[in-house]
């Protein structure tokens, strides 16, 4: 090997990102010939989706890949990741899947505090190499776009500790086999292996689990990718500068809080309050007309003068999905809840629904705000309707029993786009009365919009996902616990 070629020390971390910028806009094959040197073979147990790092380390920087618990630049700190992107129909760049860090041992994870776990001491800086996935290409011949070098800054790793110690509290209740990607925030515990590999020992129960990983979730590889994209030339690095935008908390928020508590707090310092009332308080101007009025005073309450709940830097990295629910006085829910329309392009270009839009949706930790109708009110003078206030805060995640009836839900979804049965008449969507807790249908302002098939090219409606109605009841009833037969009587919908 001639390592006279390279031209990078290995003892600092600036130098390998530099050196990075070789890959960027080329594919592996076409960075090494340009160092004078060949990829002698690609199949050394390189396989799998950790193959192209491998190639990466081996080929380009010149060190053989290893199982060494340290980063894979021990004196430099430096861990080297490749990840894949996809492009959308719009023809921009998305992540096409979470961040794999390390695997998780379930037995030695439950006495290993945080900072001295192996994913601590190998992400808390990461050279991020991103490059588009094409299906039939060897990985050597995968074009490389963006190299980022990434540091976990403060306000991040108290989250993601936070994230962590979740996970192991988990582990330690003898719930492996229960983790969800839903239980946290930047930090998942996502599956690993195909379906049929042998499950893995837990210490604290005799119910096996299947494997799982430590992993930044997709929203969270969202903001570095967003922030790789607007650096202009490919290479970006946040290890001198901080690339916090809107933020929710700061870092002395979360030294002795989460950041759900802190939310919650927020939110119900407005306990008891309508969104009239809400309003008045921030001086805002908001029409009893308003489909989103409850919506708009929620946010205002979290976002303490900024601009945009979505754009805030937490909600942006932790993909929390915020509803805003209201209860009348018999605990009914009258609206199902929408989500974003069906990409029928994403849909047929994804086998896998793990890796699938509907899959991050269920996988997101929710945030439920809930108005409850006041019973000792018929009307308020300024509309004609009943007065509903802020009642309680709900964060959840999808138990695990329900994600098998949300991969059926996106299977027969596939099955419509993938047999080009998506004209109304002729698809097998899911429908509300069906009762499977989710269901296929237009939002209201947008039921005359139309989309092309990804099969045939014609227009056909555009369809968004749902949860039924009476699903999220259930689950706002067990949040409330014993307190829902006090305040709603008998349980009759």
């Amino acid at each position: 090997m001639e390592s006279h070629a390279r031209k990078y020390d290995a003892r600092d971390a600036e130098s390998i990102f530099a050196y990075s910028s070789g890959l960027i806009g080329h594919t592996l094959t076409e960075a090494v010939a340009a160092l004078g040197l060949d990829i002698v073979t690609d199949d050394i147990q390189m396989k799998g989706k950790g193959g192209l790092g491998q190639l990466v380390e081996k080929f380009y920087y010149g060190y053989e890949p290893n199982s060494d618990p340290r980063p894979d630049f021990p004196e430099a700190g430096v861990e080297l990741k490749t990840t894949p992107l996809k492009t959308t129909k719009e023809g921009k760049y998305a992540i096409k899947e979470r961040l794999v860090c390390d695997m998780i041992d379930f037995c030695a994870v439950v006495d290993t505090p945080f900072e001295k776990s192996a994913f601590y001491r190998k992400s808390i800086l990461m050279l991020i190499l991103f490059y588009l996935h094409s299906k039939g290409k060897k990985p050597r011949d995968l074009k490389f776009f963006f190299s980022v070098l990434w540091r976990l800054k403060e306000k991040d790793l108290l989250i993601i500790k936070h994230d962590y110690e979740t996970i192991v509290d988990k582990i330690k209740r003898g719930l492996a086999h229960e983790l969800s990607e839903g239980d946290t925030l930047y930090l998942g515990a996502c599956r690993k292996g195909q379906k049929g590999d042998a499950l893995r020992k837990q210490s604290f129960s005799d119910i096996k689990a299947p494997k799982r990983a430590f992993a930044l979730k997709t929203s969270y590889m969202r903001t570095i990718l967003d922030f790789a994209e607007h650096s202009g030339t490919g290479m970006a690095t946040n290890t001198e500068i901080d690339t916090s935008s809107l933020e929710l908390v700061s870092s002395k928020d979360l030294e002795h809080n989460s950041l759900e508590d802190i939310l919650t707090r927020r939110l119900m310092q407005f306990r008891g309050m309508d969104y009239r009332q809400i309003a008045d308080h921030f001086g805002m101007e908001v029409s009893c007309k308003e489909k989103s009025r409850y919506a708009r005073v929620t946010k205002r309450i979290l976002l303490k003068g900024l601009k945009s709940f979505e754009d805030a830097e937490e909600i942006r990295k932790a993909g929390i999905i915020a509803k805003t629910i209201r209860l009348d006085k018999k605990g009914r829910i009258k609206e199902n809840m929408s989500f974003e329309n069906i990409d029928y392009n994403e849909i047929i270009n994804n086998k896998e629904w793990t890796n699938s839009r509907w899959y991050e949706i269920v996988t997101s930790r929710f945030m439920f705000v809930v108005f409850r109708e006041d019973p000792d009110t018929h009307g308020c003078e300024w509309e004609d309707e009943a007065r509903y206030t802020l009642d309680k805060v709900v964060f959840w995640t999808m138990p695990a029993q329900d994600m098998k009836r949300a991969k059926a839900y996106w299977e027969n979804i596939r099955q419509n786009v993938t047999s080009d049965t998506l004209q109304d008449g002729n698809n097998t969507f899911w429908k509300q009365r069906d009762g499977r807790m989710f269901h296929v249908r237009p939002k209201a302002q947008n039921s005359g919009d139309k989309c092309y098939s990804p099969k045939s090219g014609i227009e056909v409606p555009k369809k968004a996902y749902w949860f039924n109605r009476d699903y999220v009841r259930e689950t706002i009833k067990q949040a409330y616990g014993d307190d829902w037969k006090r305040l709603f009587g008998n349980d009759n919908e």
